[in-house]
């Protein structure tokens, strides 16, 4: 995609959501890390669900850590894992207090220290709660980059290396989550949603995708009269 492309591509989805953020619910930074880190093979939905109660009793390290986990698992019985996640969950609380005063840092290499936590996270957390331009490359906008040729790569890291150079000024704070939300909504995996997609002219993907047709109903055969 050529710069000129690239800006065209990124003023169109801000011109129809000129303040997208994260779908995950959260109250501060530490609730937001808690989302991110359970919304691993979970829609955000789903994780929301699950948070909305736990996030009501424990919306710091130092209340997350003295639920236990027993009635921490039992909070997250419907996310998937949520054995392991709890004990991460519990884990990363328990760091936060001892090594940053219960505070989530704010730099990438203490938040990747922290259980449970990977640089997809740490890219979330830094955008969403500390301003930072980072790009955080998840499933969808792995799948939107290459499919648009806007930053193709083999793996995320590849993606979101050619994304910080690719991203122009003044989208770059904002385009991870524009990519997110044109991939689950309109880019979809298995059929994108060409008909309606403010973007189809600048995209190289083929075939596009027509919009879905009404069938009419077959008429049924006549009954016979006695």
């Amino acid at each position: 995609m050529k710069k000129a492309e690239v800006v065209q591509f990124f003023a169109r989805l801000a011109e129809d959501n000129p303040h997208p953020k994260t779908e995950l619910e959260s109250v501060n930074a530490f609730t937001l890390l808690v989302a991110v880190v359970l919304s691993a093979q979970m829609t955000d939905a789903g994780v929301n669900k699950a948070t909305r109660r736990l996030f009501a009793e424990a919306d710091t390290p130092e209340k997350m850590a003295a639920l236990g986990e027993e009635t921490l698992r039992d909070r997250l019985k419907t996310i998937n894992f949520y054995n392991t996640k709890a004990k991460n969950v519990l884990a990363l609380s328990r760091a936060l207090i001892e090594q940053h005063g219960g505070e989530v840092p704010a730099e990438r290499e203490q938040l990747e220290a922290l259980p449970g936590v990977g640089r997809k996270t740490a890219n979330v957390v830094l955008n969403s709660a500390f301003g930072r331009e980072t790009f955080a490359v998840d499933t969808h906008i792995f799948r939107v980059c290459n499919r648009i040729r806007l930053a193709p790569g083999k793996t995320p890291l590849a993606v979101e290396l050619k994304l910080e150079k690719a991203v122009p000024q003044p989208f770059r704070l904002h385009a991870h989550h524009w990519l997110i939300l044109h991939g689950r909504y309109t880019c979809k995996a298995r059929t994108p949603e060409c008909w309606r997609c403010a973007v189809v002219d600048l995209c190289p993907y083929k075939p596009k995708t027509p919009p879905p047709t009404t069938r009419t109903p077959r008429a049924s055969k006549p009954v016979e009269q006695p």
